[in-house]
């Protein structure tokens, strides 16, 4: 199989987010299983928040919208506010889905992948909508496998034997999905 191009993109504006911390573990598990993955840090990129306007001419992005629109698959890491996806993450998708002048949504064919953080392990089905959104609106395939981790499941900075392995099958199953996919014959566009 040859290499695949697998960012992470830590969500989270927290400069100690436990979120960030598995954005770093996701990359060194992709890398170690020999694909191109990298931290895209929207704690230091500064996307503005989505205006339908300005952002569009903020270098972050520019860079935004290449790393996505030129993956094989992405991760997005982020934590859970008030049983939700953080507003950063949905921001995020706002800007580097929008189109029109001329745009096209960076997301269409995309395998995404959800990394999240959490401090209770209760709202483990909030990635629920924002998923909704990616494969009804992009045409996403979503990962059947969340990697959910809340502040039980870290032992001393160091996650429990049993989330560890979860987050490692994430990300095996983050690969095949985009290996199975690199080469699909279709391509998606705005369409119901």
């Amino acid at each position: 199989m040859s290499s695949l191009r697998l960012p992470v993109i830590s969500c989270s504006l927290d400069p100690a987010s436990s979120s960030r911390q598995l954005a770093d573990q996701s990359v060194a598990l992709l890398a170690a299983r020999g694909h191109r993955s990298e931290i895209v840090d929207l704690g230091t990129l500064a996307l503005p928040a989505f205006d339908n306007d300005r952002v569009f001419n903020s270098d972050a992005f520019s860079a935004l919208h290449d790393a996505i629109r030129e993956s094989d698959g992405v991760v997005l890491a982020f934590p859970i506010y008030n049983w939700a996806p953080s507003s950063v993450v949905k921001s995020l998708i706002e800007a580097t889905g929008a189109t029109g002048n001329g745009r096209r949504a960076a997301w269409f064919d995309k395998v995404v992948t959800f990394v999240c953080a959490a401090g209770l392990p209760h709202s483990y089905m909030a990635t629920g909508v924002l998923a909704q959104s990616l494969m009804l609106d992009f045409k996403c395939v979503v990962n059947p496998y969340t990697a959910y981790i809340s502040e039980r499941d870290w032992d001393e900075g160091v996650l429990t034997v049993d989330r560890a392995a979860r987050l490692d099958k994430t990300m095996a199953v983050h690969v095949e999905l985009a290996s199975l996919l690199r080469d699909r014959t279709y391509r998606s566009d705005w369409e119901v």
